[in-house]
């Protein structure tokens, strides 16, 4: 504090500083102290000037700030105040008492003080990193700061934040912090990166922002949050408007479903705060992005889907047909329903199921019907109403159908209790408020809108005028009206009511020969037409005449010819004598030339400031556009290019009725497959049907059969002639064959048994001998090896033996067992007889005596079973003496194997060394023999027994050699 001190005092005693020195001694300080407590101080002195003297510190400080961000990052506390500096120099946010004539030189100084410092680019990407700091002091002005500078120039430090390495998801990172105010300035922060900036709003996306910011609103309460709220859904809108990867993402990844909480605002009529309505229009706007009729049509219509499916659709509607709703809600969730069902037959057909919570029950479109017909209504509202309704009808041709079922004489109530859609068009079509004649023109119009079929059913319309007069049609009373024009007095636009029939009567009449047809046959329409064309008027009747002129070329251009009087070439001959074709096609020609005709046709909802404004609908400009061309075609050919042109009409109409034709054909033979298909799938799911029931017919029937023999067996006790064991058998389902067959297998068994016996008693002398050879080691090496080959091929065949074995123990265990479950079956018949013995109804004596024969057959079958048992017990004990048996010659096997292995080593290794001599002695005798003749060449006698030991040692390894291959070879 010791230069403050020195400032301040300075100030008193010498000359009066200037705020411009001041700032430059804060500056020198701040670039020479070398304490950083001094730098320190003079960043804050520097920031607490800031505000007020903006463009001075700016100047002269601001490369200094830049520098302490760069060298002093170890202290938080300076690079806190250096931030809040540059905030200050760089922000516009301190203006607000200013003038404002003074307002625009601020703003440009903030921009102008922006470009200075993101010239380097490398100031953007400190500031990034400063970001990473989790001190407060650090971390909440550096995004106050960056927020501040992309509000002054966003595409600039959009670009350099694209191009840092992880920039994008620094910033990410601020929406996960703990501390709200960084993460409330976060979403601000965010807000201002990812406005229209394509590339910058994928990444946040793919950054999981769509997760954090449902789980920031979640936590805030959903519509009853605070502004934090309104922040999240704001930034939501900029990473889904008019970005279809986006859109695609926030569908795949489930959150639309995650939105329905958004809209359980309940039935309470209080607690509609002025956030509140801000949060739950942004949420409304946000389902309208995803929805909206910009998008590609695949990608709307996904959404759609999942939109009824989470039952968001269901909500909307529940808060559309509340009471209490805020006006400016109502309208929103008007046009956001309208959206969702706009060209899904599925959220159509939902919204036409709807019905207003009223005494008796209305149908929603009949109730929003009434408030669009209603001139006391809000505009807004009014033209909120006729795009749902617009929207309902739009590529529906249920909801068209019932829409002109509703005007159609055999559907209207006669009663008059309830109000039909039809019946308000009709009154909206012949009030007195232009507006409503305007509104219900079009929604009839869209009710026609490419449905030939409704166009030929909306002729059968008949309307009682008055008492006493017959009722003419409703083509019939809209030409009257129009031809009535400002004769009768109507609130609102002067030209509006008749540009609404016009546009009504053309969609009508275009692509409908019999409509033209019945249009034509009123002798005074054209006549009307020609004249109301042929006037020369100011410039508001202008686009009335353009109207006449396309209704009159649509009579000529959808004319079939049928009335003699106005055939197409009549028509051409009468447009050309009163009107002229060049007037006639430049007056056709205002319509697309007008200022409003452009305006609605580019979006479908008709978004007006005022009643003046709604002229043109978003449908009827493509319409115009189709036909113009075609009609100034038709107006300037001759009559033969029209025959010609009528030739090529037909062929191409007989063309496509046999086209036509051969396309049902072959509709209703795929109607037909798929009926067959479904007849044999049905045939074959029977046909399996009735196989397993008569398997299990036929397994019923196999136990009755046996069930049968049974009691037949049973009842075979009361025979004389069978004997006691007999008898008792039988009684008991058991034949005599049955035991015998036992036996037999016992016997055999047995027999079994004494053979592997017999085996096992010369697999052991086999061993015995094996040990026996063994034990005495032979003294020639050929009788060794000549036994060890032996001994190979008894174990090759032993082990073979034992192999054999194991597979007939392993069967006689299976027999063994089979024996015992047998026994067991025996045992418990037994017991179920003795339970079982009826006792008739005779003298005591013949009770006894039965009961005797009895007893006597029932001690003979235990006996016997006994033996059974005995017998088995037995055969599984010399099983069990086999198994030890033949465990033991596998050990002593095993043992031999080892032992004739260690033989057969030390076989080799005296070979080895028997050749090793062998090669020895071939040397030695080599040497004497050269030693030798040496001596006889020189002379030196050499004794007889020498060379005749010689000779023997070299018969002997001639004898040692042969034996040693005679022992090869064995």
């Amino acid at each position: 504090m010791n230069f403050l001190r020195g400032v301040m005092g300075g100030q008193s005693t010498g000359p009066q500083h200037t705020e411009a020195e001041t700032i430059q001694k804060l500056c020198d300080r701040v670039a020479s102290s070398t304490l950083l407590d001094d730098r320190r101080n003079a960043v804050r002195a520097l920031k607490s000037l800031s505000k007020k003297y903006r463009l001075e510190v700016g100047i002269q400080a601001m490369e200094h700030l830049i520098h302490v961000l760069q060298t002093d990052r170890s202290d938080s506390e300076i690079i806190g105040y250096a931030l809040d500096t540059l905030y200050n120099i760089i922000s516009n946010d301190e203006e607000e008492e200013v003038e404002e004539n003074s307002a625009r030189q601020s703003e440009d100084l903030g921009s102008q003080f922006t470009e200075i410092f993101i010239k380097q680019q490398e100031n953007v990407t400190l500031l990034l990193s400063l970001l990473e700091e989790f001190d407060f002091h650090v971390r909440w002005p550096g995004v106050k700061l960056l927020t501040s500078l992309l509000k002054q120039l966003g595409p600039q430090v959009q670009q350099i934040i694209l191009v840092s390495p992880m920039g994008v998801s620094r910033l990410m990172d601020l929406l996960a912090d703990s501390r709200e105010v960084i993460r409330n300035d976060g979403v601000l922060l965010l807000q201002a990166l990812t406005r229209s900036n394509g590339a910058i709003q994928k990444i946040v996306a793919f950054e999981n922002a769509f997760e954090r910011l449902l789980d920031i609103i979640t936590e805030e309460g959903n519509s009853d949050g605070g502004i934090v709220v309104e922040d999240c859904l704001i930034l939501l809108q900029n990473l889904l408007k008019n970005n279809n990867s986006n859109q695609n993402f926030f569908k795949e990844g489930s959150y639309i479903q995650s939105m329905k909480p958004w809209f359980e605002v309940g039935d309470e009529n209080s607690g509609w705060s002025a956030q509140k309505v801000t949060n739950l229009h942004l949420m409304l706007q946000l389902i309208r992005v995803l929805v909206s009729p910009t998008n590609p049509p695949g990608a709307t219509s996904s959404c759609q889907k999942a939109m009824f499916q989470c039952g968001l659709l269901q909500q909307l509607c529940t808060i559309l047909m509340a009471t209490g709703v805020p006006a400016d809600i109502l309208t929103e969730t008007i046009n956001t329903v309208s959206e969702v069902i706009r060209g899904y037959q599925v959220n159509q057909d939902y919204f036409a199921s709807v019905n207003a919570p009223s005494n008796p029950p209305r149908p929603a479109i009949v109730v929003l019907l009434m408030s669009m017909v209603n001139e006391r209504q809000p505009f807004v509202l009014r033209c909120a109403v006729l795009y749902c309704f617009q929207c309902f009808l739009y590529k529906n041709q249920k909801g068209q159908g019932e829409i002109v079922s509703t005007l159609l004489p055999s559907t209207i109530d006669a009663t008059g209790n309830s109000v039909s859609a039809g019946q308000l068009l009709c009154g909206g079509l012949f009030s007195t408020d232009s507006l409503s004649n305007w509104c219900a023109a079009v929604a009839l119009a869209h009710a026609l809108q490419e449905n030939a079929t409704q166009k030929e059913q909306l002729l059968r319309v008949q309307l009682a005028t008055s008492i006493g007069n017959p009722p003419v049609s409703l083509l019939q009373q809209c030409t009257n009206i129009l031809s009535q024009g400002d004769k009768i007095d109507r609130r609102g636009s002067k030209i509006q009511t008749r540009v609404g029939l016009l546009m009504l009567l053309c969609t009508w009449l275009s692509n409908c020969p019999i409509a033209v047809t019945h249009f034509l046959h009123n002798s005074a329409n054209v006549p009307f037409l020609t004249g109301q064309i042929a006037e020369n008027l100011g410039e508001e009747e202008q686009l009335v005449q353009g109207l006449c002129a396309l209704l009159l070329g649509i009579t000529i251009y959808f004319n079939d010819n049928s009335l003699e009087s106005y055939m197409k070439e009549k028509l051409k001959q009468l447009i050309e004598k009163r009107i002229g074709k060049e007037n006639f096609i430049e007056k056709l020609g205002f319509i697309s030339k007008h200022e409003l005709y452009s305006r609605a046709s580019q979006k479908p909802q008709p978004n007006f400031p005022s009643p003046e404004y709604m002229i043109f609908d978003h449908e009827f400009t493509k319409l115009v556009k189709e036909l113009e061309g075609v009609i100034t075609k038709a107006i300037y050919k001759s009559s033969e290019e029209d025959k010609k042109e009528e030739e090529v009409k037909k062929t191409l109409e007989q063309h496509d009725s046999i086209v036509t034709h051969y396309k049902n054909m072959i509709r209703e033979q795929d109607l037909q497959l798929e009926e067959l298909k479904q007849q044999i799938s049905t045939l074959k799911c029977q046909n399996e049907q009735l196989q397993t029931a008569v398997t299990q017919q036929a397994s019923q029937i196999q136990q009755h059969k046996d069930q049968y023999n049974l009691l037949k067996v049973q009842l075979g006790k009361d025979s004389p002639h069978q004997g006691s064991y007999n008898d008792g058998a039988q009684m008991n389902g058991i034949q005599p064959e049955e035991i015998g067959r036992l036996q037999e297998e016992i016997e055999e068994l047995k027999s079994n048994q004494e053979l592997l016996q017999s085996q096992l008693a010369e697999k052991d002398s086999l061993i015995e001998n094996l040990r026996s050879t063994q034990t005495s080691p032979g003294t020639n090496e050929q009788s060794s090896v000549t036994a060890s080959a032996r001994d190979s091929e008894q174990i090759a065949e032993l082990k073979q033996e034992l192999v054999t074995l194991k597979s007939q123990l392993n069967s006689q265990s299976l027999e063994i067992t089979k024996l015992q479950t047998e026994k067991q079956e025996l045992l418990q018949k037994t017991e179920a007889f003795v339970k079982s013995v009826p006792v008739p109804g005779e003298s005591e004596a013949g009770m006894a005596t039965e009961t005797t024969d009895v007893e006597g057959r029932l001690s003979a079958l235990l006996q016997e079973t006994k033996e059974l048992k005995n017998e088995i017990k037995a055969l599984s004990e010399e099983r069990t003496a086999i198994k030890e048996q033949l465990n033991s010659s596998n050990s002593t096997i095993a043992i031999l194997q080892n032992e004739r292995n260690k033989l057969q080593v030390d076989i080799t290794d005296s070979k080895k060394e028997q050749d090793d001599l062998l090669v020895l002695l071939a040397d030695q005798d080599q040497k004497i023999l050269a030693l030798t003749n040496k001596l006889k060449e020189l002379g030196h006698p050499v004794e007889e027994e020498d060379e005749l030991e010689s000779g023997d040692q070299d018969d002997e390894d001639e004898e040692n050699e042969d034996d040693g291959k005679d022992q090869d070879d064995i």
